[in-house]
């Protein structure tokens, strides 16, 4: 589709600003410079993945979602499906943690991983039921155990059987989505369940679920921001992803001297009561971040696909490498201001 966009000054230099920030160079800018489907960003359509209560309301309420490009927001509620639809060219940008692209490195998935972010793993818990006979994770053994499959509470649920001398095969491990998790705990069909984010936090306040163990020491705490490879071989979505990731950025450093106008943008959207987020919030284990790729987040999930090729979890070896892709480093580096 063409667009009637007057080449002035401003729009040039916008667009000029845009492609260095995506690791463009001047002669890329300087050669696109006439064309006017490449004047602005006006046209481009970012199809992108979100949680319910994240994303969309961050960047609402950090006072970061005036972007000059249309998000087609797409709510998926795991990194399987956000890997899912970025395979299946449905969505530029997903995330999720670093459990799902292990299982893509083996199946050869078309995904690239672009920065990651940092979060709070005290909301990565295992709970118990109120009325269940369990204080430790030892007591799992042959009890009705929920977990989501390939996700970071597949991981650490793993970790804490095998630190506790048991294995998936001694429970009766039960996969299921969050929601379908919360209502199953909610009845009483689980004893006991490996989930992250607010679904937790609601068995927690609503259903007196009891904390057995939390992520901290078993999860690194990175979680991936997934690109779609087509969209970064395409000028201008690159170009738009670079501004995403900017302020994105921007608005994880704000969330920390910020908390309760996005507990109130979340709330508005999870129907969470805002005081149980600001409660999880007080508690967390860290800081909130988003950075670029480095050295020791791919050592960190080689680590991970390390074990899980060795609890069984993988037919094969899954080398992480390939996947991870460093282009927009110099963006991400910028002061988030």
């Amino acid at each position: 589709m063409k667009l009637d966009v007057p080449l002035d000054r401003r729009s040039l230099l916008q667009m000029a600003a845009a492609w260095a920030a995506a690791g463009l160079g001047s002669g890329a800018a300087q050669a696109a410079a006439p064309s006017r489907d490449q004047a602005s960003l006006s046209g481009v359509t970012l199809r992108v993945g979100t949680y319910k209560g994240l994303w969309r309301p961050l960047l609402q309420a950090s006072g970061q979602a005036n972007t000059p490009y249309r998000i087609d927001w797409r709510e998926l509620n795991n990194g399987v499906l956000h890997i899912e639809a970025i395979n299946g060219d449905a969505l530029d940008l997903g995330s999720g943690s670093e459990i799902p692209p292990v299982f893509a490195a083996r199946q050869k998935s078309s995904v690239r991983l672009v920065a990651v972010t940092h979060e709070d793993l005290n909301n990565q818990a295992t709970l118990a039921r109120k009325d269940a006979p369990i204080r430790s994770i030892a007591d799992f053994k042959g009890k009705r155990v929920g977990y989501v499959r390939a996700t970071t509470s597949h991981y650490y649920l793993a970790k804490q059987l095998a630190e506790a001398g048991l294995s998936f095969s001694d429970i009766q491990a039960v996969s299921l989505t969050p929601s379908d998790g919360l209502s199953a705990f909610a009845r009483g069909d689980l004893d006991a369940w490996a989930i992250y984010g607010y679904n937790g936090q609601i068995a927690r306040t609503q259903y007196g679920a009891r904390v057995i163990k939390t992520g901290v020491g078993y999860l690194s705490g990175n979680f991936p921001i997934y690109a779609n490879p087509r969209a970064l071989d395409d000028t201008l979505r690159r170009a738009a992803l670079s501004d995403l990731l900017q302020r994105l950025q921007r608005s994880f450093a704000w969330i920390n001297g910020n908390f309760l106008a996005y507990a109130r943008a979340q709330s508005a959207e999870t129907r969470v009561p805002v005081g149980d987020l600001v409660e999880l919030f007080n508690g967390r284990s860290g800081d909130y971040s988003l950075g670029p790729v480095t050295d020791a987040v791919v050592r960190s999930h080689q680590d991970v696909a390390d074990t899980f090729l060795k609890i069984g979890v993988l037919d094969g070896p899954a080398d992480v490498k390939p996947l991870w892709d460093r282009s927009f480093e110099n963006a991400l580096r910028l002061p988030a201001v």
